[in-house]
């Protein structure tokens, strides 16, 4: 019967692919990657730097492995690591995700002096009054009027977006943009829900809500049509 692999190496265009099989033990399979990686480098000890993409499968790699694996890797005179991709994440990763892509409803008015803090999208029902602030890793959803300060994607997120019902607001931030407050606002009774988002040319834009789909299409997962 012949012996299942525990190392594949493929070539590719931009360098070398290594895939690592999920079921055999990590002693094992570090053994056979060291064997193969030497055997390999000694045929290629004369080429260029090549780059390796490193694709362990169902594979749960602590962080310590992770970097054993690439030290190994980078043992060899011609080899550098671009990426080490595994399809296993531990509870504590998946609860993070789940939180920065999750949409927190929230149901209250924010007063001035308060701050609000969400990790994730925030969907607010009620408003943010002069003086009030509501922060979010994610997206705003506000359903009420916008008084006060909003600041969607606080830890970096550019793609994030602010909405509500009347935008009236005394700043508006997203990521490290700011935009203050319009000298002049239009009467309550002529205004339509309105989005906020970050332009191509990095300036916090303010426009009607329709425009979102198209300005930023993946917002949600619905992919159907009317």
């Amino acid at each position: 019967m012949k012996k299942t692999q525990n190392v594949t190496i493929k070539g590719t265009k931009d360098g070398l692919t290594l895939h690592l099989d999920d079921t055999c033990s990590y002693d094992e399979l570090k053994k056979e990657l060291d064997r193969k990686l030497s055997n390999s480098s000694r045929v290629q000890e004369e080429q260029q730097l090549l780059s390796v993409k490193v694709k362990a499968g169902n594979r749960y790699l602590t962080q310590e492995q992770q970097e054993e694996l690439k030290d190994l890797i980078r043992q060899k005179r011609n080899l550098i690591v671009e990426d080490l991709e595994t399809n296993v994440i531990t509870k504590a990763e998946a609860e993070r995700e789940r939180q920065e892509t999750g949409i927190v409803p929230v149901a209250k008015v924010i007063r001035s002096g308060q701050i609000l803090e969400i990790v994730g999208d925030l969907l607010l029902i009620g408003d943010v009054n002069p003086g009030g602030t509501v922060k979010a890793t994610g997206n705003i959803f506000i359903m009420g009027t916008l008084k006060g300060i909003a600041h969607a994607g606080f830890d970096g997120n550019d793609e994030a977006v602010i909405a509500a019902s009347v935008m009236k607001p005394s700043q508006l931030r997203i990521s490290d943009c700011i935009n203050r407050a319009p000298d002049q606002v239009s009467d309550e009774e002529n205004r339509v829900m309105e989005c906020a988002y970050i332009s191509d040319n990095q300036q916090i834009v303010v426009d009607r809500l329709q425009v979102l789909m198209r300005k930023r299409p993946n917002l949600t997962r619905f992919e159907g049509g009317l």
